[in-house]
């Protein structure tokens, strides 16, 4: 398959620059296998799902992951963490008029020094030697990562609304956005209908807005992220299974999760780093509903939403939340699908 044949024309109006007023105010596409679609609002979710299903979570904690600097010569840098590897060495994108050589001193207000020691792939290494530790360091300088489609400074507001409310375990630099919908309120109703949830752990990195840059998808490197499955969820999973109900994933980075753990053909406990993708093509393990936002075109998320509802019928569903006017992306509306049939 080509990059090319994900692609698709979005008017710049549709891309959702601040959330909706409440977070289940959301509009919510539903997709069926049988490519039918319904027009929903979030606030219905619990209407598609039956006793004994059970949500998956991604339990990850956005970190204020971006800093401004300056060069010794005075040029402005945004340093984008995408993990800190111990307590001297950051691994970040860099964003400059011009890339900066090994080297180099990258300067922060209140006078902070990082030196650029090198490249890794697209990406680059910073050496950091000041006494405060890194993460009291980005808590007190940092801002909140929003995405570069979002046009506008982070404000107040996003650092409670760029955060899911069962968020708990800090590292990572993008949101797990299909999870912002929900409430605390949603969630125990939920449980008090028989639907209950269970929480894993991927550190979103902020090479999930890379672009894919080779035309032939099964060439592309896919980048690596930390996960963790613990045994409980696995557990949970498959008493779920067990008991006929359905295993329903809160975004794509809980099916990367999920069927990373499952890659070996049976759900296993896991922790590490995982550069899984999932594009049409791959066989499904674990995961049988997916919610999810709507993705960038030619992106690997749209690629995994591809692979799990059949290309045709997501393009399809894509094309009609356009003409209906759906708001796209990050702080955008959600989308509800069953897996297709696989061959």
């Amino acid at each position: 398959m080509k990059t090319s044949d994900f692609s698709y024309d979005l008017p710049d109006e549709l891309i959702a620059q601040y959330p909706a007023t409440q977070r289940d105010a959301s509009r919510m596409l539903v997709l069926n296998p049988a490519s039918d679609i319904t027009d929903a609002q979030f606030e219905q979710f619990a209407d598609y799902l039956k006793p004994g299903d059970l949500i998956v979570l991604n339990d990850t904690r956005v970190i204020p992951a971006r800093l401004f600097a300056k060069k010794e010569t005075g040029g402005k840098v945004e340093i984008m963490l995408e993990r800190i590897q111990d307590d001297t060495t950051m691994l970040v994108q860099l964003r400059a008029s011009k890339s900066p050589k090994p080297g180099t001193a990258l300067i922060l207000d209140d006078k902070t020094r990082f030196e650029v020691k090198g490249r890794q792939d697209d990406m680059f290494l910073l050496d950091y030697a000041g006494k405060e530790p890194l993460t009291d360091l980005l808590d007190r300088l940092g801002h909140m990562p929003l995405p570069p489609y979002i046009d506008r400074n982070d404000e107040a507001l996003d650092l409670e609304r760029y955060q899911t409310v069962f968020s708990n375990t800090p590292g990572a630099v993008a949101a797990p956005t299909a999870g912002l919908h929900f409430t605390d309120q949603l969630l125990d109703a939920l449980s008090s209908r028989g639907v209950e949830n269970t929480k894993l752990t991927l550190h979103v990195g902020a090479g999930t807005f890379q672009p894919v840059r080779a035309e032939d998808i099964s060439q592309h490197q896919m980048h690596s992220e930390y996960m963790r499955v613990s045994q409980s969820v696995v557990d949970k999973i498959n008493e779920t299974k067990k008991n006929g109900g359905r295993v329903l994933a809160v975004g794509t980075t809980v099916v990367r999760s999920l069927e990373s753990a499952a890659r070996g053909g049976e759900l296993t406990s896991f922790e590490g780093d995982t550069d899984i993708f999932i594009y049409p093509g791959f066989q499904f393990n674990v995961v049988d509903l997916l919610l999810t936002n709507f993705h960038l075109p030619e992106s690997t998320l749209l690629m995994l939403v591809c692979a799990f509802a059949g290309k045709d019928n997501v393009m399809h569903a894509y094309n009609h939340a356009i003409k209906e006017k759906y708001r796209f992306y990050s702080y955008g509306d959600a989308m509800l699908l069953t897996k297709h049939k696989q061959d």
